[in-house]
Formats: C-alpha cells, sequence, structure tokens
C-alpha cells in the first residue's frame, strides 16, 4: 500500500491553530448526500511559511503525516478481520484495497457538508432552474420508451423519476468521480459516523464481490454515493435491479436504464401511489390556524376546503387521499399540502427542501407552473451556532426535550409553535431571527 503523504500546509495550519476543522450538522440539504455540497478550501505547500523555524516544524509535520497514515494502514488490517466474517474474501478486499489511501481532501468535505446553509427558496431557484427543467423535458423525450417500460414495471411516475435523476446527477452529468471504496474506508477509519460508514463500506465491497463493477469503476461521491441517481451501497443491495438484462446491475455506465429502474423500484417498494402528485401548492385562508399546520395534521383536501385551504387555482385540490400541510418558510412563504407520496420521496433525502425540489421539478417538467407565492428573501438566517442557542433556551423554558443539535427538525419545530402560542404570536415553526429575540 502507498504511503499518502498529507500536504504539509494543511497539517501545518492545524499544528498552528491547535484545531481541527471544526464541523456542525444542521437542517440543511443536501444532497444530500447529494443536491448540493459546499466548496472546500484547499491547501498547498505553494504559499509563504511564516515560522522561525520552519525545519523543525516540517520534521514535526512530516511525523504526523506518517503518524496518520500508519494509523490507516492498522485499521485496515483490521477491518480484514471484520470484512472477512461478514463474508467478503480476502481476493476481493485485496482487490478492491489496491492503491487506497487515507483521503485528507474526504474529511474536509464531510466537515464543510455539515456546516452548509442555503435557503429553500434558493434550492429551489437551482432544483427548478430553467436548464434543469429544460434538460428534464428533453430527457423525458429522449427515453420515452424505456421510461414507459420503466412505468409499467413498477408504477411509479416517470418524471418523478427523472426528477430525481436530475437533481442526483444533473441527468447523469455528474455522477461523481472518486473511488469509492478509498471514501468509505476513509470515513469509517476517521470515526464521526464510523459505523455508518464501515456498514456502508461492507456492502460496496460486497457489490464488487458479486461482479456487479469493479472497484475501478465504482466510482462516485465523496460520501459514497454512486451512479445516474446516486444509490448509497445499501440500498444498492436493497433496491439496485438489472433492467437491461445483461446480468449486472449497472448504474454506473453511461446507459442509465438500471439506475432509473432501481430508482423506480425504491420508491414503489417505499410505497409510492401511482397518480397521486407530492403534493400542491395552496393559498391559506386569513386567518388561518397555523397549529393545524403539522405533519400529524391530516384531513382530505375537501375538509381542508372547508377550511379555506384551496389550491392556488381558487379552486378546492381534488382528493387524493389524505394531506397535511406543510410552510418551509413559515408564514411568510408558500404553503403546500402535501400527500403520502412526500414521505416516499422523503425516503430518498429526508430534508423538505429536497424532497420538494425534486416534486416541483417533477410538476416543472411536465408543464407545470412555477410557485407562485413569494418567499421571504431578505430573511437572514440563524446560523448553526443560533440554532443551538435557540434549542437551549426552548429546552430551559420547558418546551424542548431533545438533544441540542442544530438540526431544525419536527421536535424543535413543535416546541417552537408551543412557545409561539405561549406568548401570541403566530405559530408558524419557524426559527427566524425575531423569534430568537423573543427567546432572549
Amino acid at each position: 500500500m502507498r504511503i499518502f503523504q498529507v500536504p504539509a500546509a494543511l497539517l501545518a495550519a492545524a499544528l498552528i491553530s491547535g484545531t481541527s476543522a471544526a464541523f456542525a450538522a444542521n437542517g440543511a440539504v443536501e444532497s444530500s448526500l447529494r443536491p448540493v455540497q459546499r466548496a472546500v478550501q484547499s491547501y498547498t505547500q505553494d504559499g509563504p511559511e511564516h515560522s522561525l523555524r520552519p525545519t523543525a516544524r516540517g520534521e514535526i509535520v512530516l511525523a504526523q503525516a506518517n503518524s496518520s497514515n500508519l494509523a490507516f494502514e492498522r485499521w485496515i488490517q483490521s477491518f480484514y478481520g471484520r470484512a472477512q466474517a461478514q463474508g467478503i474474501s480476502r481476493a476481493t478486499l485485496d482487490r478492491a484495497f489496491k492503491g487506497v489511501e487515507y483521503n485528507t481532501s474526504v474529511i474536509a468535505k464531510d466537515r464543510n457538508q455539515s456546516e452548509f446553509t442555503k435557503q429553500i427558496w434558493d434550492y429551489l431557484d437551482s432544483a427548478a432552474s430553467p436548464t434543469r427543467v429544460k434538460n428534464g423535458k428533453s430527457a423525458l423525450r429522449k427515453y420515452d420508451r424505456t421510461l414507459d417500460k420503466i412505468e409499467a414495471t413498477y408504477g411509479v411516475d416517470r418524471d418523478v423519476v427523472v426528477a430525481i435523476w436530475g437533481l442526483e446527477s444533473a441527468y447523469g452529468e455528474h455522477r461523481g468521480d472518486l473511488p469509492v471504496i478509498e471514501s468509505l474506508a476513509t470515513l469509517a477509519f476517521d470515526g464521526r459516523r464510523g459505523k455508518f460508514f464501515e456498514s456502508q463500506l461492507i456492502a460496496a465491497l460486497k457489490i464488487i464481490q458479486s461482479g456487479d463493477t469493479s472497484p475501478r469503476n465504482m466510482k462516485g461521491s465523496w460520501a459514497g454515493a454512486m451512479g445516474h441517481t446516486q444509490f448509497i451501497p445499501t440500498s444498492y443491495l436493497a433496491f439496485a435491479v438489472d433492467f437491461t438484462g445483461d446480468g449486472k446491475r449497472d448504474i454506473w455506465s453511461n446507459d442509465p436504464t438500471d439506475a432509473l429502474a432501481s430508482t423506480a423500484a425504491y420508491l414503489k417498494r417505499s410505497g409510492w401511489i401511482k397518480g397521486q402528485p407530492w403534493g400542491k401548492e395552496v393559498r391559506l385562508p386569513r386567518g388561518f390556524n397555523y397549529g393545524l399546520a403539522s405533519r400529524k395534521t391530516l384531513k382530505m383536501p375537501s375538509d381542508w376546503a372547508k377550511l379555506g385551504v384551496v389550491g392556488i387555482d381558487g379552486k378546492p385540490v381534488p382528493n387524493y387521499g389524505s394531506a397535511s400541510i406543510l410552510l418551509p418558510a413559515g408564514a411568510s412563504g408558500a404553503a403546500f399540502m402535501i400527500f403520502k407520496n412526500f414521505a416516499v420521496i422523503e425516503r430518498y433525502n429526508k430534508a423538505d427542501a429536497y424532497v420538494i425540489g425534486v416534486g416541483h421539478l417533477s410538476d416543472r417538467i411536465t408543464g407545470g407552473p412555477e410557485i407562485q407565492a413569494s418567499w421571504p428573501r431578505g430573511y437572514q438566517p440563524l446560523s448553526f451556532t443560533e440554532k443551538k442557542e435557540m434549542q437551549r433556551r426552548l429546552t430551559r423554558a420547558g418546551f424542548l426535550n431533545d438533544k441540542i443539535d442544530g438540526i431544525i427538525g419536527p421536535n424543535t419545530v413543535n416546541a417552537i409553535r408551543a412557545y409561539q402560542n405561549s406568548i401570541g404570536i403566530t405559530p408558524d415553526g419557524y426559527p427566524s431571527k425575531e423569534l430568537m429575540k423573543y427567546l432572549r
């Protein structure tokens, strides 16, 4: 195995600051996993060295680099035993780990992804941009026969499958070019989410061992998401299909057939209801009880209409099934009536912005309108530190009983809403600067 030399300036920066790269987790979009990734600062050895003892420091850096890589090599040897206990052959391991190095750029991206923030309106501007809509319509036409067969087989609406493809890899243009085994091994060794990434690494090795692809061809994102629709390895094992009938579940090649069919299979197994929309933009009546805007409050559209909640055209939304009201930007932004298929897409990526992005793009590529309501584009979002402070203050006030993690999930939203009710302001559950002023 090659010893990977960590860039001296990167380690020197860590030595000078005395800290590792800071990271945070929040409710930002990911693409996840996938759709949005933050630029990562690069470090080189070209810049000036601000030290009175450059030679001595260089010796320290080299020692650090060698120590880090020796630890990674020891981890790989211990991992071999765990992998073999789960049925991975030594031959597969040797083949997959040939040339694998500890990749510091993967760690940097993992840290920075966690603190990335993007407002939903900015995300949707990108998710359903004119170019993405145009290319989505083109993809629908180009793969019409293939999508016909996939829809007939799995009962999943083609436009949603294509929209996921569009968000995950820009219709195959950006499938990821990093060696998946190296990325996952680096992340598993790093330890922040070691168990998760080790499980993904085992799954990736099972894929290689099955013959579906080779280590050289198994490329993906820094987090190990692969192919046209960015399957993580465990999802691949559970849902990927050989739709072309060539004996391989090939989501990596230029032909997207297996990847699109695998995505449809994923959604079908997750409970997709054919013909039911993910959601519909709606108008709320004046004086609407914002306490009803909760995933737990389900009503048929006709019952929502009795409360004055209607489609953007002013007509009652058809009775596609029970639905709840979602306010992704609070009372100041668009409102959506969401159905069971919203939760199905959520199985692919849990971020509300991602699900709305997929749903809205699918509507747009089939001729649907843009979102009609305005967004609070001048709104200044809370920082990650402020989100944690908000959670701490809600906890102290007795409204939140959950971990302080900076993630504005359902429990925090419910706590915000309860606090807003208690002080007599609109209970929209939105974590705003204004709300923070009240809490302080």
